[in-house]
């Protein structure tokens, strides 16, 4: 308690400086202890620690010895010891009886224990019990109601087996009414509909097990037996007879398989079920008497085409071989405004745009005598026969269920067809027709394919497989026309467009027009191949002239030609064009240099020799008056009526106008250059400009000249 005060005061005073080394200084050492196991080594961290200690500190403050007073702290430590001994000798007795009343407790808990022990075991075995008596209980509950539900079971299966066998019986049975209308009705909706119950019932008894294993069936299977044969035999008769309809001549077949045939598909599909031996009787008339009807329409309608065809071409009309008559009043080359169906596209491409349109009708067509080339009878041909293949395809399908009937049937057709194509392929020599017909066998595959019907796959593709090759042929003909063409026979007098230029002009434009949509790469390489050919061909036609001018103009009126004719296919010409477009600048340029020279030789010389000398300061001998004067005397006295005859020559060499006109205005053009340099030429002799001034003509008057002449474009 001393202690406890000492520190209340301690913390409730003020803070009192003292001097550790004063209290350490009264210290004292037992004598036994020598100095040399003393060690002072973190002493004054400990004197450093307990000047912050609370109670040291109030010790201190008090001047009270630390020995004094551990001694006092030490007897109070001991009668507190002393006094609690006292107590507890006190209270032994109390300990002795608490500890007797514990053990005692714990002698009955464990009794308790035991006890609840097998209470617990009792229990347990009462739950097994209460289980096994609630699952018996609830297999009583079932068992009786079971027993409750057992009349309605034998109920529904009473019901259940009466039904069934109410519809065995409706299945086995053979009504009257079924065998009447089977043995003497007509064939007609009611009669189909019964056979369908007959169907029904032939079925059943090849299908049900139980049916076979009754006796009801001995008695039943004969009567369905004679029904079936009745049936079937009825019906053969009656198809038959339909089919031999459409072996009348003017049958609209079409008409007749729509409106009548399908009406009874049921009795085909009654027949291929129960009649399989007649059935393919009945397959078999049909393919017959459709395959000999179509083959002897399509040769008729081939019969009647022939009769309409205009033949274009023959093995001698090529491009390059010389078909001109002998006869007196024959022109000596073909005119210009003349298009030769054989080479010329024309009106022909309009077949393409038609595609669709109906087949001719042969006799209107004779009546009005007029005549088509190949390819429209062709498309005709084929557009009949796509119609006709679409509408016998769909039916084989929807009366017979069999796709494969369509080609039984057309075998006949097609033969018809490839026998009429074989006579008239080998003697086709119209390439433009061939390239035409290759054109509308591909559409025509695109419209089968739009209708989804791939009856004529094959045969379209075998038909174009054999125009390729014959176009080839042909084209290949045209070709060495040009590579072995007599020139000497070829020749004329003529500058004007050679007619040989003409046809291949015409025939590349409609090979060229034919070819925008398809793009096709082995045409346009047969293309380039004939090109190479005309050009070798027609620089020996020009090169047959005696002089260089003749020959140029000749070239420039046939590259002129060609290309206004490749323009009018389209802006399609492509490579060609302008291999063409480029000779025909070169050339021009060499005519304008050979114009000139005829007219004003000497000035064009002067320019190109003299004035270039002086210009490239080279020259040791400078210019003179006296050596340009006679040019420029010679430029003034007659450059008008020098333009005037060069005027006269452009426009009796070239038969285009305009292309004449743009050469004139190239060579005038020229002239003013080849002037102009003169000019400068003569301002830079000294003494020059006032010399020659008076003969000098001025610029302006050279250029109001070529503008009159610019006016008549």
């Amino acid at each position: 308690m001393k202690i406890g005060n000492s520190y209340g005061e301690a913390s409730d005073s003020q803070e009192i400086a003292f001097d550790l080394g004063i209290f350490v200084g009264d210290l004292n050492f037992e004598e036994d202890v020598s100095s040399d196991d003393i060690s002072l080594e973190g002493l004054q961290q400990e004197l450093e620690e307990c000047r912050n200690d609370d109670v040291v500190a109030n010790i201190l403050s008090k001047g009270t010895k630390l020995r004094e007073y551990t001694k006092g702290v030490e007897n109070n430590l001991r009668q507190v010891e002393l006094d609690s001994i006292q107590d507890y000798i006190k209270e032994s007795d109390n300990l002795v009886s608490l500890h007797d009343q514990i053990r005692d407790c714990d002698s009955i808990l464990s009794q308790m224990e035991t006890l609840l022990s097998g209470f617990q075991a009792e229990i347990g075995s009462i739950s097994s019990d209460i289980k096994i008596l609630q699952e018996k209980s609830m297999d009583m509950g079932l068992k009786l109601k079971n027993r409750k539900g057992f009349p309605r079971v034998i109920e529904a299966f009473a019901d259940v087996a009466e039904s069934k066998l109410a519809k065995f019986v409706e299945d086995i049975i053979v009504p009257p009414r079924m065998v009447d209308i089977i043995v003497d009705g007509e064939v007609n909706e009611e009669y189909m509909r019964t056979l369908e119950i007959l169907s029904k019932k032939l079925k059943f008894i090849e299908v049900e097990h139980m049916v076979k294993t009754s006796k009801a069936l001995k008695d039943v299977q004969p009567e369905l037996e004679k029904l079936r044969q009745k049936a079937v035999s009825k019906v053969f008769e009656f198809i038959v007879q339909k089919l031999y309809a459409l072996r009348k001549p003017k049958t609209n077949i079409q008409i007749l398989q729509q409106s009548v045939l399908l009406k009874y598909k049921y009795v085909v599909c009654f027949l291929k079920e129960h009649g399989k031996e007649v059935y393919i009787e009945v397959r078999s008339a049909y393919i017959d008497t459709m395959n000999k009807v179509l083959s002897a329409h399509f040769r008729a309608y081939i019969q009647a085409l022939e009769k309409l065809q205009l033949y274009i071409a023959t093995s001698s009309d090529l491009i390059g071989v010389d078909t001109r008559s002998t006869s007196l009043f024959s022109r000596g080359r073909e005119p210009l405004k003349n298009r030769s169906a054989i080479y010329a596209l024309g009106e022909r491409i309009n077949i393409l745009k038609e595609i669709d349109q109906p087949a001719l009708i042969p006799h209107i067509a004779e009546a009005s005598s007029t005549k088509y080339p190949y390819e429209v009878l062709f498309r005709s041909l084929h557009k009949l026969l796509m119609d006709t293949a679409s509408s016998e395809y769909l039916f084989c399908d929807d009366f017979f269920g069999e796709e494969t009937i369509f080609y039984e049937i057309f075998a006949g057709p097609f033969s018809v067809i490839d026998e009429h194509f074989n006579s008239i392929l080998p003697n086709c020599f119209d390439a433009i027709g061939l390239m035409i017909m290759i054109r509308i066998i591909h559409q025509h595959q695109l419209i089968m394919s739009r209708r989804r019907i791939p009856c004529l796959d094959s045969y379209l593709d075998k038909v174009n497989i054999s125009l390729w090759p014959r176009f080839k042929m042909v084209f290949d003909m045209h070709l060495n026309s040009l590579r072995n063409a007599n020139v000497r026979a070829l020749w004329e007098d003529d500058i004007h467009p050679h007619y040989v230029m003409r046809r291949y002009a015409e025939f590349t434009s409609s090979l060229i027009h034919l070819n925008v949509e398809y793009g096709d790469g082995q045409l346009e390489l047969n293309l380039e191949r004939l090109r190479m050919a005309v050009d070798d061909m027609l620089i020996k036609l020009a090169k047959t002239f005696p002089k260089t001018k003749p020959q140029t103009v000749f070239l420039i009126n046939n590259y002129d030609m060609t290309i206004a004719i490749l323009k009018e296919a389209g802006a399609d010409g492509g490579k060609i064009q302008l291999h063409f477009e480029e000779l025909l600048k070169s050339n021009t340029a060499i005519f304008v240099e050979e114009l000139l020279l005829e007219h004003f030789g000497d000035l064009i010389k002067f320019v190109k020799t003299r004035a270039s000398e002086e210009l490239s300061s080279s020259s040791e001998r400078p210019i003179t008056v006296a050596e340009v004067e006679p040019l420029v005397k010679d430029f003034a006295g007659r450059w008008k009526s020098a333009i005037e005859l060069m005027h006269k020559d452009v426009i009796t060499s070239f038969s285009n106008f305009l292309c004449g006109m743009e050469i004139l205005r190239a060579a005038l053009t020229q002239l003013l250059l080849y002037y102009t340099r003169l000019s400068d030429c003569i301002k830079r002799i000294p003494g020059g400009s006032s010399a020659l001034n008076k003969d000098l003509v001025s610029i302006s008057s050279i250029m109001y000249e070529i503008r009159k002449y610019s006016r008549t474009f």
